[in-house]
Formats: C-alpha cells, sequence, structure tokens
C-alpha cells in the first residue's frame, strides 16, 4: 500500500483508514522492527492531521505491533522468539479445540470449505504470488474455527492471527515457505477427512511447530530468499 492509494472520503472512516495505512506497512515489513513511527512524516504521507495519527498509534499499541518510549515515541515492537513461541503454544491449544468441535459439528462443510481454500493457494504457489498467501494461509486456519460454532473462539483465534501475522507476513514472502505450508494444511485436511481428531491434533502441532521456526528464522535474517521451492513431486505426496 502506498500513500496516494489512501483517500480519505469522511471523517467518520478517517481514523480506520488511518490505523489500516500503518498497520499493513508494519505488517507487510516496510515499517521493519524497531523503526521509530513520526507522527509528522505519517500525517504527511497521507495528508491528514496528526489526531488520527496519533489514536492509530494508540490502537496499533493495544495490538501488541508497537511500543511507547519514554522521551522517544512509538517504535515498532521488535520481532520476539518468545512471543512467536507463546502464540503458537495457545494457538494449538485453541485449534485442537476448534477442529474437536468442528468434526462434530460441520464435518462436510469444514471438508468442502478446507479444500476450496487449499485450491487457492495452490494456484498461488503455481503463480508465485507469494504476498497474496498469507491471507489464504490464515483463512484456512479461520475456516477451522468458523465450523467449529463457537463465536468466541473464533475472535480468540482471529486475535491470536492478528498478533501472528506480523511474524508470519515476512517469512511467508519465501517460496519454500509456502511450499512448506501447504504440505502443513494438506495434511491435516488428510486427518480431518479421517475424522480423527487426535490425528489432526498431531497434524496441526506439526504445523504450527513448522511456523514458528521460519518466523523466528525470518524474523532474525535481513535477507528473504525466495529462489527456492520444495519439488511438486514432494507436494503432491502429502495429498
Amino acid at each position: 500500500m502506498t500513500a496516494k492509494n489512501l483517500i480519505i472520503t469522511s471523517n467518520i472512516t478517517i481514523r480506520n483508514k488511518v490505523f489500516s495505512y500503518v498497520r499493513d506497512r508494519i505488517l507487510s515489513g516496510e515499517i521493519v522492527p524497531g523503526e521509530r513511527l513520526v507522527e509528522t512524516k505519517i500525517a504527511s504521507e497521507i495528508g491528514t492531521s496528526r489526531t488520527p495519527i496519533r489514536e492509530a498509534f494508540h490502537t496499533l499499541e493495544r495490538e501488541g505491533l508497537i511500543d511507547s518510549i519514554p522521551r522517544v515515541g512509538y517504535v515498532v515492537r521488535p520481532i520476539s522468539k518468545e512471543e512467536v513461541e507463546e502464540i503458537c503454544a495457545i494457538r494449538l491449544v485453541i485449534e485442537a479445540l476448534a477442529v474437536r468441535w468442528a468434526l462434530q459439528k460441520a464435518h462436510k462443510k469444514l471438508i468442502k470449505d478446507l479444500k476450496k481454500n487449499m485450491s487457492r493457494a495452490e494456484q498461488l504457489l503455481e503463480k508465485k504470488q507469494y504476498s497474496d498467501f498469507v491471507e489464504v494461509d490464515a483463512a484456512f486456519h479461520e475456516v477451522i474455527a468458523r465450523c467449529s460454532g463457537s463465536d468466541r473462539l473464533l475472535e480468540l483465534a482471529q486475535t491470536l492471527r492478528r498478533h501472528m501475522l506480523r511474524y508470519r507476513a515476512k517469512s511467508i514472502f519465501s517460496a519454500d515457505t509456502v511450499a512448506k505450508a501447504i504440505v502443513g494444511h494438506k495434511a491435516i485436511l488428510a486427518a480431518i477427512e479421517d475424522g480423527n481428531a487426535d490425528a489432526v491434533e498431531q497434524t496441526i502441532k506439526v504445523h504450527l511447530e513448522e511456523s514458528k521456526e521460519s518466523c523466528i528464522r525470518y524474523g532474525s535474517s535481513e535477507r528473504i530468499e525466495d529462489d527456492c521451492s520444495l519439488p511438486q513431486s514432494e507436494l503432491n505426496n502429502h495429498w
């Protein structure tokens, strides 16, 4: 997203538009961890006053994306290995419960929706549209939460996803990471088709462990390699 694409049409939506603009730049890595956010600079970029910028910063701080440091201002929160490990551990508990409820309440719909998601993911991999995979990857897990039939569980899953996205967004630009994520999703789907909740939980655990490692690896590196990928035969073997 660039500043010229941000068109503010009313005072009612300005706050949300500013928030989305800054948040997207953080999640995409355009504003890097540790970078200081300057109100006047961002206000100038998008052509608005400093008030909605300040309000957006407060919301971003509540989401855990930035920190307020005395005499410095707002800074993008650094990548934390401990935080990634914590989020993944909580996600495992939430998603294990979600899939058990989903298997009981909407097994057929769960399979149908996940297959649709998988088809879209493979199209993106084939077209090398790795950046677009971020939302598809998140949607796969949200399908499970939605099919659980619990609004509270879905809310928790979405909150964790938002926290995880900052770490995941950078790593997902790698072809290798996208391919591995698809392999993990296929393993989860296969276990869901069998209807074995314990097996599904185990595949989710393995998948989240791989996600955690890629987040930590790419979060601590300055350069992302995107010219390597798993061979198609490996993907096919996991179907």
